[in-house]
């Protein structure tokens, strides 16, 4: 068995085990379940760190966009953040009015308009991931080295995994 089971209230739904003798695509399954559960967990026990920002998670997902990849049109923000384009105006909109971001005109469109973080949203965005990585960083200390160097080796397959499947 494994610790996340202990903390769901669905432990019993579903048991995933990884010893004794299964197929390849089980094993592939088991690891994706329990990675799955454990990265609902983390986001519950972090999400914390971002309510004090008195930010939503919808508003510094756009606003994540926006620093780390640069000035976007609402349909563009929209379709990386996959949600309509009404939804992101209203999310826009709100992010403007507390001074996270601007809009401007498109150079290349003059009827558009392009969105981009403020100095002010900038630094809530990393104040937020300051937060977070401090809050994760205290749950890792705790772990013993060879699970924390385990876990890291875990993290470089992860990151690889994500960047072939683009």
């Amino acid at each position: 068995m494994f610790y996340l089971r202990s903390l769901t209230k669905y432990a019993n739904v579903r048991k995933v085990t990884t010893t004794g003798r299964t197929s390849p695509a089980r094993d592939v399954d088991a690891v994706a379940d329990r990675l799955h559960s454990a990265a609902i967990h983390l986001l519950r026990r972090l999400r914390v760190e971002d309510e004090a920002l008195g930010i939503s998670a919808p508003r510094l997902s756009a606003l994540s966009v926006l620093v780390f990849a640069g000035p976007k049109r609402i349909g563009e923000l929209a379709h990386l953040e996959q949600v309509e384009p009404p939804t992101m105006t209203r999310l826009v909109d709100g992010l403007e009015r507390d001074g996270y971001v601007t809009r401007a005109s498109d150079p290349d469109d003059a009827r558009a308009v392009r969105v981009d973080a403020t100095a002010r949203g900038r630094e809530a965005l990393i104040e937020g991931r300051r937060r977070r990585v401090e809050a994760f960083s205290a749950l890792l200390a705790a772990l013993p080295p060879r699970e924390l160097a385990q876990l890291a080796r875990g993290v470089t397959a992860l990151e690889h995994a994500l960047a072939a499947g683009r």
